[in-house]
This record gives C-alpha cells, sequence and structure tokens, in this order.
C-alpha cells in the first residue's frame, strides 16, 4: 500500500486550503482545490519533485477552481469535479467569481458520480457527494489512510456557508450525517478553510450535526 504526505498550502484572497496528496513511493501527486497561486504552486511542485497526475476540485467555487486550467495546462493533466457542479463551474454567478469583480467561468474535463471509486496516484478513493454548500459539493475519501478532503461541506466544528446559489442548509447537514458521520472515528478531515479535524472531534462538537 503506497505511503500518504499530504502537503498543505493556503492560498488566495479567501484563504483557501489546497493540498497535495503525495504518492512518497512515486513522487506522484493529486492537486486537491488549486483556488489560486498557480505559479507559488507550481514552485512547490517543482521544488519536491513531484509528478502531478490530477486535479481534483471538492465544488465549483472560484476561491477552490480558480488556478486548475492553469496548473491542467501547464502539466498536461485532467480536471475532475461532480457532475452537478458542471452549471456551478461555467455560470460565474454560480461559482461566485462576480464576487471579486472579475466573472470567470471554468471547466473540469470530467466528472464523478456519488460513490464512485477511482483510482488516482495508486490511492483508491470514493467520491461521497455532499451537495448544499453548491449542488455538486463533494468529499474524496481515502478508506485506506483514513482522510477525507471534504471541501466546504465539513469544518472543524461548523459546515460550509448555503447563503450562495443552489445553496441548502438541510440538504447539507442531512448529507454530511449521511455521507461523512459513517465513516470511522479516527477518519481525518482537511476541510476547504480553517484548520483540519477528525470524524470523531465533530460527532461530539459540531453544533449542526
Amino acid at each position: 500500500m503506497p505511503k500518504l504526505k499530504i502537503n498543505h498550502y493556503v492560498v488566495g484572497s479567501v484563504q483557501t486550503n489546497c493540498y497535495f496528496a503525495i504518492n512518497e513511493e512515486t513522487d506522484e501527486a493529486i492537486i486537491i482545490d488549486p483556488g489560486a497561486a498557480a505559479e507559488q504552486l507550481s514552485e512547490c511542485i517543482k521544488k519536491d519533485n513531484l509528478k502531478p497526475v490530477a486535479i481534483i476540485l471538492t465544488h465549483g467555487h472560484f476561491d477552490h477552481a480558480g488556478a486548475a486550467e492553469e496548473l491542467a495546462q501547464r502539466y498536461g493533466i485532467k480536471i475532475y469535479a461532480h457532475e452537478d457542479d458542471e452549471e456551478t463551474l461555467k455560470i460565474p454567478e454560480m461559482n461566485v467569481s462576480t464576487l471579486t469583480g472579475v466573472p470567470e467561468t471554468y471547466h473540469a474535463d470530467e466528472f464523478f458520480e456519488d460513490n464512485q471509486e477511482i483510482e488516482l496516484a495508486g490511492f483508491k478513493i470514493k467520491v461521497l457527494h455532499t451537495p448544499g454548500h453548491t449542488p455538486g459539493g463533494c468529499c474524496y475519501y481515502f478508506p485506506e489512510e483514513g482522510v477525507v478532503f471534504s471541501g466546504d461541506s465539513l469544518f472543524c466544528h461548523s459546515i460550509g456557508r448555503t447563503d450562495f446559489p443552489k445553496g441548502s442548509e438541510s440538504q447539507l447537514v442531512r448529507a454530511v450525517k449521511d455521507k461523512l458521520m459513517t465513516l470511522p472515528d479516527g477518519t481525518r478531515v482537511y476541510p476547504g478553510h480553517d484548520s483540519e479535524t477528525t470524524i470523531a472531534d465533530e460527532r461530539m462538537y459540531n453544533p449542526y450535526l
């Protein structure tokens, strides 16, 4: 079983967490939510001699998808997202890039379905659809490593905002309870903003759950 190393970078104007999920045996890296600062992230890739194999987006908001296309073109890799966020990526009002004063459109090369199991960089990953922050918000669960990248669905002692277009607090709470609170207690949670946590900690202390 490959050994997972996680590099964490805080990028962009709203302090988004970008993660590199790295196979330490091969130096292959999955880029998760490269929201901004393509040059900064490229320097990190170069410094550590990493081999990017894919970009996976937890959802289509600008602060998570912003640098995806530039990095994908630079490394000749694909961008992946959940199928229900295709519209979010394409429409500036939905990806809320309009808030920056520079409306933008984004894309993904391939789209995942709920509960789809994939393999990237030697890791087995399960796609968990957790709508509510966006229609196609999702989390990426690495069952063998006991890690989940939760995007803006689940935060440390909180959940994502639901006041953006097509958001729903009831839908998000239900999705987090059904898809994330059923994971093992020791699962480490790496969210889209702020600090990491665990499923056990959220089950005990998250006021929304």
